[in-house]
């Protein structure tokens, strides 16, 4: 076991397939010039290496600077015997490729009747919370989660990110994998030797009998906080879920927690509407409505433009004390405020 980052452990994991399989070839804007392989590395990139001097130039490549030209790239690449790492650095410049990632990525292999697979690993970088403005703050994980072909991973810790990561680049379907950027520098002890982690399977991070608490990427520490202050303080104990995948989404992991808490929560860094939460919530209503003792409530960013000024973006996400705030509401030990106006 060694203590990583959570950036540390996605670059690990992209040098152990690169080592195991010369077909993996990592691509994208100012790959070569990052020794750790992945943008964003800091600190912890020279721990694993000069990527580039490891697996040579044919194996790192830089690409112009055009998201449509290196996703469709990495499409042609994978459909003809290679396994491409795209690394696309910020999530927002995912638009720009849309046709090739919902129109190629995820359709080919169906398009093509099974005659050729699509091994891709596409990464992008939610850099929300650290005042990048509208146009570099998203969290577009949700609008593909409604794109039949991809897989999406959003890991929410050092030791996931690294056996997910690693089960995506040895699968043959497309995947996307949202990182989120206030994660970059949490340390974890992760193993060092090989591990992946199967899809579709979510991770309970604290088991507890009072209410279940389902946190996303990086809502994820700040749920498992909140749980910790709620058995403290009020001797609530609470269940808290990671995802970990979005698709395969582990819906009977979290019905089954909330059959036996009766009370939910879901926070989430993404827009409300459609977002992952409220795909959690319908599916709960669905299957355990009989089992709730409250209504199920969500936290996410709300449905307008991420603003620049710091003051105001802080007050968008989910935080501690708002998870804290909907646990003790779930609860019954305080009141909505749509009950506090009906009062």
């Amino acid at each position: 076991m060694s203590v990583m980052t959570y950036i540390g452990a996605i670059g690990a994991a992209q040098q152990e397939a690169m080592i195991a399989d010369e077909r993996v070839i990592i691509i994208g804007e100012d790959v070569e010039a990052n020794v750790y392989g992945t943008t964003g590395g800091g600190k912890q990139r020279a721990e694993k290496g000069d990527f580039v001097e490891q697996f040579g130039h044919r194996r790192i490549r830089n690409t112009p600077i055009s998201e449509e030209a290196i996703v469709g790239a990495a499409i042609g690449a994978a459909m003809t015997g290679l396994r491409p790492i795209v690394d696309l650095s910020y999530s927002s410049f995912l638009y720009m490729a849309m046709d090739q990632l919902v129109n190629q990525a995820a359709k080919n292999r169906y398009m093509f009747g099974g005659q050729s697979s699509v091994p891709v690993v596409f990464r992008s970088a939610m850099f929300y919370g650290l005042n990048t403005g509208a146009h570099h703050s998203d969290r577009p994980y949700p609008m593909f989660m409604n794109v039949p072909g991809l897989k999406i991973i959003a890991p929410a810790s050092a030791s996931d990110a690294k056996g997910l990561l690693r089960q995506a680049i040895d699968s043959d379907d497309p995947v996307m994998s949202f990182e989120a950027v206030p994660l970059w520098g949490l340390k974890e002890e992760v193993d060092d030797t090989e591990y992946r982690i199967p899809f579709g399977k979510a991770r309970i991070r604290r088991e507890g009998s009072d209410v279940t608490v389902v946190g996303i990427s990086g809502s994820l520490p700040l749920a498992l906080k909140a749980a910790e202050a709620m058995a403290e303080e009020h001797g609530i104990s609470c269940e808290v879920i990671d995802p970990r995948t979005l698709v395969p989404l582990d819906t009977a992991t979290i019905v089954e927690s909330v059959r036996k808490t009766g009370r939910l929560v879901l926070a989430e860094p993404a827009h409300r509407a459609c977002g992952a939460t409220a795909e959690i919530a319908a599916t709960v209503a669905e299957e355990a409505q009989d089992a709730l003792r409250a209504p199920i409530r969500r936290l996410t960013a709300p449905n307008m433009q991420i603003p620049f000024s710091p003051a105001l973006e802080a007050q968008l996400y989910p935080t501690t004390e708002k998870i804290a705030a909907a646990i003790r509401q779930v609860a019954g030990l305080e009141k909505t405020a749509e009950e506090r106006i009906s009062a």
